[in-house]
């Protein structure tokens, strides 16, 4: 461990350097959840007093309009072999939003300048494989010595065994340890096993996953999970239900095998944009000490949605990826039992599948004078939901983490959840209401205990103000991965 101290570190734990690699950072490159972390924890470590290095592709569909985007020296047309394949990069700086902390862009058009961040181009693999061996080059040409190599997803799979073979002849590397994060397990980068000669690894073969590549895979999040000094997932809960059949995605055995190296750290959540008492795209700003004011907030909600009022209606909201994972498939049939038999309002924000966008927009035809389903993304209605709804609808089938329902405590939204994964972990009897067997009838049952509730306005109260007093902040979860970096060392 570097062993530094700083005043900066309010914890005991020393500074380290840490190389953080991700697919995507927010504001940057942001598809999901993935995106909101690699900008939040590396910037708490920085503020924390470690020395961060986040690196990400620069991708073209980054908006670089009012941003400065620097060139590294010393890290330029930098020659990169995968393979048979011959790639050229160059490293570009620039700093995160909110912070100091400089975040550094591998630029190479041929790989990067796709009109998405993922793709089902052939050459998926080699993209993200530079994205690896760029993050190791330029380390070295900036003579930083990482402590920690902080992967994500299958994205980075590969970097533990890089690190133990094609770079374990330097000395730069030497302390450095591996923490392998879990995002979404249904997702582990597979690919054919002929692509094994582009890892630049075909003289190491044998330490891949042999069964895998007999039956002609090579599976890159399976090699982060056998080579990773530490492995987390985004919620303790999630760590426990991938060690198991029905959540493991077939890598279930591999995963108990390795549990005494797996860990469950929650996501958090940035209070400095999910805020009812500061947040910028409400009209009507609140705290626990004048819960009564969210009302003026519903009344925008409804009114900005063309659905009639009155306020002694109870509102639902939904801000979702429109995928199976999200449970959406639950509302096929609960959801129009619910409006047929209850007064009620239901607001939903979200894209992806047809099948549940063309359901949705049919439900609003159906109900228009309860429903409004906005397809697409729009941040400020995102917030607006939050803050006008009286309740958030969470079904998922499986949640890694989840962050939707930590901002509805926040803003006195009382969940209505699946216990499942980071919903279990954060919602409770005391702040929410949730549901056991994964069917259309127990989403239905607890939706309407929660408008019955919604009736009792003292019991109500008192739920949402158990919710808002509830602290999931990056300042409490990093002081978690702090500890876990220490014990690495």
């Amino acid at each position: 461990m570097a062993g530094k101290s700083s005043a900066l570190s309010r914890y005991s734990t020393p500074t380290v350097n840490i190389l953080y690699v991700s697919a995507e950072v927010a504001p940057f490159a942001k598809t999901g959840g993935l995106g909101d972390v690699a900008a939040a924890l590396p910037r708490q470590l920085a503020r924390h007093g470690h020395d961060v290095r986040v690196f990400v592709p620069f991708y073209s569909k980054i908006a670089t309009e009012g941003r400065i985007f620097e060139a590294v020296p010393g890290v330029r047309d930098i020659d990169v072999r995968l393979g048979s394949h011959q790639y050229r990069f160059s490293l570009y700086q620039s700093k995160l939003p909110g912070s100091d902390l400089q975040v550094y862009f591998v630029h190479c058009p041929v790989l990067y300048h796709r009109p998405g961040i993922y793709t089902a181009d052939p050459d998926e693999h080699l993209r993200f494989l530079l994205l690896c061996r760029a993050a190791l080059e330029s380390a070295q040409r900036l003579q930083f010595a990482p402590d920690i190599v902080h992967c994500n997803d299958w994205q980075t799979g590969l970097l533990p065994l890089m690190l133990k073979t094609q770079y374990g002849w330097d000395k730069l590397f030497a302390r450095a340890k591996t923490v392998f994060t879990i995002h979404n397990l249904q997702y582990q980068g597979v690919f054919r096993a002929d692509v094994l000669p582009d890892t630049g690894m075909a003289d190491s073969a044998h330490l891949f996953h042999q069964e895998q590549l007999r039956e002609g895979r090579l599976n890159f999040m399976v090699t982060g999970i056998l080579y990773a000094d530490a492995i987390t997932t985004v919620s303790p809960t999630y760590s426990r239900e991938i060690q198991g059949p029905e959540q493991g995605a077939g890598i279930d055995g591999l995963l108990r095998q390795r549990s005494s190296a797996l860990v469950g750290i929650l996501n958090g959540v940035d209070y400095d944009e999910w805020s009812p008492e500061t947040d910028k795209h409400i009209p009507q700003h609140y705290s626990a000490a004048d819960l009564e004011l969210k009302a003026r907030n519903k009344e925008h909600l409804l009114r900005s949605m063309g659905l009639p009022g009155p306020l002694e209606v109870p509102v639902a909201g939904v801000v979702s990826r429109l995928a199976g994972q999200k449970g959406l498939d639950l509302f096929f049939e609960a959801a129009p039992q619910v409006l047929n038999r209850h007064e009620t309002r239901l607001v939903l924000l979200g894209s992806g599948e047809s099948r549940y966008e063309e359901f949705f927009k049919q439900l609003q035809r159906a109900f228009p004078r309860k429903v409004c389903f906005y397809s697409g993304y729009n941040n400020g209605l995102a917030h607006m939901i939050e803050a006008g709804a009286d309740m958030f609808l969470m079904p998922s089938r499986y949640e890694p983490c989840g962050l939707n329902q930590m901002y509805s405590l926040r803003y006195g939204t009382v969940p209505v959840v699946r216990r499942t994964g980071g919903l279990a972990d954060t919602v409770d009897n005391s702040t929410g209401f949730l549901f056991e067997t994964y069917a259309p009838e127990a989403l239905r049952a607890t939706w309407e205990l929660a408008l019955r509730a919604w009736r009792d306005q003292p019991f109500w109260r008192r739920l949402q103000l158990n919710g808002m007093s509830r602290n999931y902040s990056w300042d409490q979860q990093t002081r978690k991965y702090e500890i876990l970096y220490s014990r690495l060392h």
